[in-house]
């Protein structure tokens, strides 16, 4: 049985690290450096680092920032933000990403996670799903950083992005995001339901409860959780403890 991991979330914008609320990240948080580095003490699983701005801007990822920030990262890193071809994908894996997260492109252009898949292996592309139910109703695929509306069910842009060669499912509730009131379990469940991948929950983490209510309550296989570490004392290494006294199985 694969066991669960944890995965502090690093929202990179301009020159540092924010967080906000629903996406509208404008809160300084400090430096990716630094952050990486007291990771690399805290018995963290995996990481996700996410350029924010490179999408809507309309600019590549920066191999740079990339290249320096993987040297001192001593776990798996996942990266994410402009990655709009193979050709970037495989730069960024040849700077050191371990994985590389594609949102708007692969909505875009569903085929570049096929051609990604099949030039680095299914497990390199996690395809990173924005969905938004606004006032309540069906979620809804986001994309440019969840400033556009798609139309798109996220339950079958799963199912697609699976058939297409995605390794993984990287799955953000932007109604959620920052509020730390917990996961939208009904949207994991739902999409983990769907698939055979592995999929990530992501957006709403306040507690070590919020963790364990989605993992019992669906398929996820990973927790990822970015103002819990940024704004509480709580940290990953707290987290597993607490998840593995209540029997799931974490790397400890």
């Amino acid at each position: 049985m694969l066991k669960t991991r944890i995965i502090p979330t690093l929202l990179f914008k301009g020159v540092g690290l924010v967080k906000g609320k629903s996406f509208d990240s404008s809160r300084r948080v400090g430096a990716a450096l630094q952050s990486i580095r007291v990771y690399n003490l805290r018995e963290v699983d995996e990481l996700v680092f996410l350029d924010i701005l490179a999408t809507p801007q309309g600019a590549r990822p920066n191999f740079r920032e990339i290249d320096e920030l993987a040297d001192n990262c001593f776990m798996p890193m996942t990266v994410g933000g402009g990655v709009r071809s193979v050709d970037d994908i495989g730069e960024l894996l040849a700077v050191g990403a371990d994985k590389v997260a594609i949102n708007t492109a692969a909505v875009e252009t569903p085929e570049l996670i096929r051609e990604g898949a099949r030039e680095f292996g299914s497990q390199c592309i996690v395809v990173s799903i924005d969905a938004m139910r606004g006032n309540g109703g069906a979620p809804e695929v986001m994309t440019h950083c969840a400033r556009r509306t798609t139309g798109r069910d996220p339950v079958q842009w799963a199912k697609q992005a699976e058939e297409l060669g995605a390794g993984e499912i990287l799955l953000t509730s932007v109604d959620r995001d920052g509020t730390m009131s917990g996961y939208d379990v009904d949207l994991v469940r739902d999409v983990a339901a769907a698939v055979n991948i592995p999929v990530i929950a992501s957006g709403g983490c306040g507690d070590y409860n919020h963790m364990a209510e989605v993992l019992h309550g669906t398929r996820a296989s990973a927790v990822a959780a970015a103002s819990i570490f940024h704004f509480t004392e709580q940290t990953p290494r707290e987290a597993k403890r607490y998840l593995a006294e209540r029997g799931f199985k974490v790397r400890l």
